[in-house]
């Protein structure tokens, strides 16, 4: 009884440690997980993606470009280019912490000396990352340029390798 007792504990506090997987969706809210553009003139966006707490960094950084390409899609543009790219995280993410502390008293002709020691760990899914690109988009042939993009092969590629289907 104590073994099923303490299999179902480390169980439950397992399972306080997955995070649920970040999708590709426009964002409910503000500080959400999800997309979300600013148009900032005519051909050019700010596109962020939120990704949700553990998040990897690769996936949220491809979900920006993702949406980048759908909007230059959406709008007749054939290629985009990154003029401003920003990631950052937020939230806890420390790792395992270790403090030690000691103190002393004493009154009258008693004394005592006393000593701790603690540690902690971050149990929590990490961080949740941001990314946000800054983007200009073009018609015709896509620059040579590494910050250049051809819109509907970043929708074909990133898509098709997150399980999403083309345009």
């Amino acid at each position: 009884m104590k073994r099923l007792a303490g299999l179902a504990l480390s169980l439950m506090l397992l399972s306080g440690c997955a995070s649920a997987p970040t999708l590709y969706a426009a964002s409910p809210a503000p500080n959400a997980a999800g997309y979300s553009e600013f148009r900032l003139e005519p051909g050019r966006y700010r596109v962020t993606f939120q990704g949700g707490p553990g998040a990897p960094v690769n996936q949220v950084s491809d979900y920006a470009l993702l949406r980048a390409a759908e909007l230059a899609v959406r709008d007749g543009y054939d290629w985009f280019r990154v003029s401003d790219r920003v990631t950052s995280s937020s939230g806890s993410g420390n790792g395992p912490r270790f403090s030690v502390g000691g103190g002393s008293s004493s009154y009258g002709r008693r004394s005592s000396v006393g000593l701790g020691v603690g540690t902690s760990f971050n149990l929590g899914p990490g961080p949740a990352v941001t990314s946000s690109l800054e983007v200009v988009f073009g018609k015709g042939p896509a620059p040579r340029d590494a910050d250049a993009y051809v819109a509907k092969e970043i929708i074909h590629s990133i898509g098709q390798g997150y399980g999403r289907s083309s345009i």
